[in-house]
């Protein structure tokens, strides 16, 4: 039976104003990343905040309590974000360092196994703001920040979750790392989207694009199904039977929902073994990327 891991994306950088039911504080975050892996997600992902502004907020000294704290009662594996560069959701556009600060930091102190960091660019309109006729914006990752984030990787060996909004975020994301066999094998996690224009809607034939490529460019890399403003549950089952692996939780679902992450995770549970699969447990995701790793080595 395929052991599948499932990712909970607890908060996003949307703020309680657009996706209400989201975690801020350290300790709501902390929380929720327990019953998330309490309810069968093997990775976290989370974005930190500033309590006072109640805005994305990415330091050293937020992120490490939360890892700390989710991992002091579950062995998840636990990754932060970076600023949302271009969005004035999380600051403006940095120099490379300065956007990459907290997750070296958080390497440095060993606090992290696996990091976001993004091949490439996506736009980041919503079709509701283009039916209002207001502007949008593009989610920037210059090729010096992406550097900069697989340098830190390479550094402190830790694993590249990239996210894949279009297909040349795939192309550059896997010729990089082919150019860079220090870094330990990239998880790809496809971007599907409803409210937003970037990248395919959650259908089985636009996986099978992503997966075709996927297999021209980085044969038998890890990969996941994921989004953002989308209903993923529709592709659980599919992603299932090709092999590959599913993120849910509130950072990804449609604004205005009203679920909490850990019943997200508890669905996908239930999604998983309906399509034949089993949850992966945080060593059995380990265990896959060690073989990624040896097999990249091998080549």
């Amino acid at each position: 039976m395929a052991k599948v891991w499932i990712e909970a994306a607890l908060n996003g950088a949307w703020t309680r104003e657009r996706q209400p039911a989201i975690p801020v504080s350290v300790e709501g975050i902390v929380a929720d990343g327990i019953a998330a892996a309490e309810a069968g997600a093997a990775i976290i992902h989370l974005h930190a905040y500033d309590a006072a502004t109640g805005r994305q907020r990415d330091a050293y000294e937020i992120y490490a309590p939360i890892i700390e704290g989710i991992r002091a009662k579950t062995d998840a594996i636990v990754y932060p974000t970076l600023p949302i560069a271009g969005s004035g959701y999380a600051g403006d556009l940095r120099t490379p360092r300065e956007r990459y600060e907290h997750v070296e930091k958080l390497a440095r102190a060993g606090l992290l196994e696996w990091a976001v960091i993004d091949p490439g660019s996506a736009v980041f309109t919503r079709f509701d703001e283009v039916a209002r006729g207001q502007a949008g914006f593009t989610y920037l990752n210059p090729d010096d920040h992406f550097r900069e984030g697989m340098r830190i990787a390479a550094a402190w060996k830790v694993r590249p979750s990239y996210a894949i909004y279009e297909p040349g975020c795939l192309r550059l994301g896997a010729a990089t790392a082919a150019a860079m066999p220090q870094v330990p094998t990239p998880v790809y996690r496809f971007m599907f989207a409803d409210e937003f224009c970037f990248g395919f809607p959650p259908r089985e034939r636009y996986l099978d694009a992503h997966l075709a490529l996927l297999e021209e460019v980085a044969p038998g890399a890890p990969w996941m199904v994921a989004g953002l403003g989308v209903d993923i549950r529709r592709l659980i089952g599919p992603a299932v039977e090709r092999g590959g692996h599913i993120r849910v939780g509130l950072e990804d679902r449609p604004w205005g929902v009203r679920e909490t992450n850990s019943e997200l995770v508890e669905e996908a549970v239930r999604l998983v073994r309906v399509a034949g699969g089993e949850p992966a447990r945080p060593d059995d995701v380990r265990e896959v990327c060690a073989r990624a790793d040896y097999m990249g080595r091998a080549h």
